[in-house]
Order: structure tokens, then C-alpha cells, then sequence
């Protein structure tokens, strides 16, 4: 047996990991500007996180949900408190699909309806609902395929209005799109949709994936506008590597037995993880210097040939380039030995660690401006 064969991938093999730094099996030492897709959080390796993780696995790693796992409590309050939103209930699942087919399932059951809203270049998951109401035909399967997604154009308030009706059971809309570029919603474009969905009584969906877990130097990128969704599907950072997700719930939304289930949420390990992530976030302020280092790197790439815009906040960056990025990004990695994303054919995607320092911000900037003078 061998792998299906459905990621095209760089040939690096990493073997070792620490902070924001990869090494190969070869033992070169690679930067980390993206963190596996946003994934990595609090560092490769953070001393806190292992010594968690190895002290619950030594006692137990796993039991089902039909027993009381206290843990689970410790992080909703925790979770809860960092993030503002002391007063919702969280379901834990697996990964950010999960979280998201679980909101949407949600959504209709108490609202007894079926129409969902969703916007042009969105990312919300790979998984049955999660990828229906993801802007990619060709990673919907047709089995996946459903006239319940109606798909309106992202930031436009004036389309959104003529869709929006009291069939719709929810509206699903990233904090900021990720896979699309480093999107950033309008202010009036999310409040009009709160205000839409209080009205009609749908539930707003704010899918935190990537866009969460202190990324933007706010809990939430929502959090930057006045709105606070019904529901919230996070996963990414975290687990800082380790698979988990939540779906944060409004407290008027109201739980029965069998509504929504899962074999491996919220299980010991994913426990241990989440809380050393919050804890090490807690500790180490790393919110704050998402924000400020954010703002350094984007202060640095401001009037480097080549770049034609540039949609940032805090460490969620997207640099769209003149050029397509693919032999930019090639580059960086082969030959001056730094990992970046890419979204589309001509944006590069920045996604590193919230612990971040000056020092390897600098390190980056020195490779980017390199690598761009020798793809010209």
C-alpha cells in the first residue's frame, strides 16, 4: 500500500522542529513564515505545550465522551475568558471542517430551516456542508453539490440584502478570508449581515479557522468589528499542531442529547494541548505581539519592488505580487530556506508563529527582498 497520492508537496522532509524554525533530514534549518496552514501558534516545540501533553499522556490519553472528562470544563472557562465570550458553550470536535459542519447542522436544527449564505472565494472545509459552501467547483465532489448554498459576492453589501430572506437558517462568513487571499471583511458588510440575521432570525456563523486564535492581535478577527456572531468554529492554532476544534454557541442556543456528537472531541490529549495554548498565549502576551509584529512586517514590506498590494492584520498577511509568486516562493524556500504560502497564482500568504520575533522578522524581510530581485 502507498498514499493517495492527492498533495503535490516540496521535496523537504522535516525531522526536527523548534519555535519558528524547521530542520530537514539533511539538517538544514529552514524559517517558518507559515506554521502548516496558520496550525503552529505558540511555536514548534514550545517547552509548556510538550511537558502538557507528555504528563497527560502518561496518565491517560483517550476515553469516549460517555464518561466526565473534567478537562473539558478547564477549557471553555479558559478558552472563555482570553476570548471574551465567558457566557457560550463549546463543542469540541477534530478540525475545521468538522467545526464547520457542525455549526451549519447547527444552525438548521434550531432554526428548522435549510438555505445557507455563503461568499465568493470562501474556504470553510473539504467535508460534505463545509465544502458545498466552499468557492471551489472543483473540490466538490457531486454528492456534495446542493442548491441550499446560495453563494453572493464577498464585501457586497448591496447583493447580500437582495439574497437574504427569512428561509435562510444561517449566513457562514470567515473572520477574514484565509485560502482567498488574506480577504478582509468591510465593517459595514458584517454588521449589515448581524443586523439582517437578528431580523429575519438566522444565525450568523463566523468561521474563525485561520483567521483566530490571536492571529490577528484580537482573539477573534471579528472582534475588530462590532459584531458578535451566534456561533463560532475555530481550529488551526488551537492545538498548535495537535487536531482540535471548537464550535463556540450562543447561550440562547439550547443543547439536547444526540444534537451533535463526535468519538474523539474533546478527548484528554486534545485537552492538554488547547489549554497549554492558551495558557502560553495568556503568559507570553502573544496577542499583543501578534499585533505589533504584525504591524513591524508590514512596515517593512511597504515599497519593496515588486509587491502590488499588501492586506494585513496583525500576523495574517497576504503580499499580492506582480508576477505569479510560484517561482518567488520556490526561491525562498530552496534557496534561502524559508516556508511561506500561497493563495492563488499571485499571492504570497504569511502565517507565522504569534511569538514571532524581530530578529526572524528581519531574517524574512532580508530573504523576500532577496529572492524577488532574483526572480525578476
Amino acid at each position: 500500500m502507498i498514499p493517495f497520492d492527492v498533495y503535490p508537496v516540496f521535496d523537504i522532509n522535516p525531522v526536527k522542529a523548534e519555535g519558528s524554525y524547521l530542520w530537514d533530514d539533511k539538517g538544514t534549518k529552514y524559517l517558518d513564515f507559515y506554521g502548516g496552514h496558520a496550525v503552529i501558534s505558540i511555536g514548534h516545540s514550545h517547552p509548556y505545550y510538550v511537558k502538557k501533553i507528555n504528563e497527560q499522556l502518561s496518565q491517560i490519553g483517550f476515553y469516549s465522551n460517555s464518561v466526565k472528562i473534567p478537562m473539558q470544563n478547564e477549557l471553555a472557562e479558559k478558552l472563555g475568558k482570553l476570548s471574551g465570550y465567558t457566557d457560550y458553550q463549546l463543542f469540541l470536535c477534530n478540525s475545521g471542517a468538522e467545526a464547520n459542519e457542525n455549526a451549519l447542522k447547527l444552525a438548521s436544527f434550531v432554526t428548522g430551516r435549510k438555505k445557507v449564505i455563503a461568499f465568493t472565494g470562501a474556504f470553510h472545509g473539504r467535508t460534505s456542508l463545509a465544502v458545498a459552501a466552499t468557492d471551489n467547483p472543483k473540490i466538490v465532489a457531486p454528492v456534495n453539490a446542493t442548491e441550499n448554498i446560495v453563494f453572493v459576492p464577498f464585501n457586497d453589501t448591496t447583493a447580500f440584502l437582495k439574497e437574504m430572506d427569512a428561509e435562510v437558517a444561517a449566513v457562514i462568513v470567515e473572520g477574514i478570508q484565509g485560502v482567498g487571499g488574506i480577504q478582509i471583511p468591510s465593517a459595514d458588510f458584517l454588521e449589515t449581515i448581524q443586523a439582517k440575521c437578528k431580523e429575519l432570525g438566522a444565525k450568523l456563523i463566523l468561521d474563525e479557522v485561520q483567521s483566530g486564535y490571536g492571529r490577528t492581535g484580537r482573539f477573534f478577527a471579528h472582534q475588530h468589528f462590532n459584531v458578535k456572531p451566534d456561533i463560532i468554529t475555530t481550529a488551526k492554532g488551537m492545538g498548535n499542531g495537535f487536531p482540535v476544534a471548537g464550535v463556540l454557541i450562543a447561550p440562547d442556543i439550547k443543547p439536547s442529547y444526540g444534537m451533535l456528537g463526535t468519538t474523539f472531541g474533546g478527548a484528554y490529549l486534545a485537552c492538554a494541548a488547547s489549554i497549554a495554548v492558551l495558557d502560553v498565549m495568556e503568559q507570553e502576551n502573544l496577542m499583543a505581539n501578534a499585533q505589533k509584529m504584525g504591524n513591524y512586517i508590514l512596515a517593512q514590506l511597504q515599497g519593496i519592488s515588486g509587491i502590488k498590494e499588501i492586506r494585513a492584520l496583525g500576523l495574517m498577511i497576504g503580499v499580492d505580487m506582480e508576477k505569479p509568486a510560484g517561482p518567488l516562493r520556490n526561491a525562498l524556500v530552496f534557496d534561502h530556506k524559508v516556508f511561506t504560502g500561497a493563495a492563488g497564482a499571485h499571492t504570497v500568504r504569511l502565517l507565522p508563529a504569534l511569538n514571532i520575533t524581530q530578529k526572524e522578522a528581519d531574517a524574512f524581510i532580508d530573504a523576500f527582498k532577496k529572492a524577488i530581485a532574483a526572480t525578476k
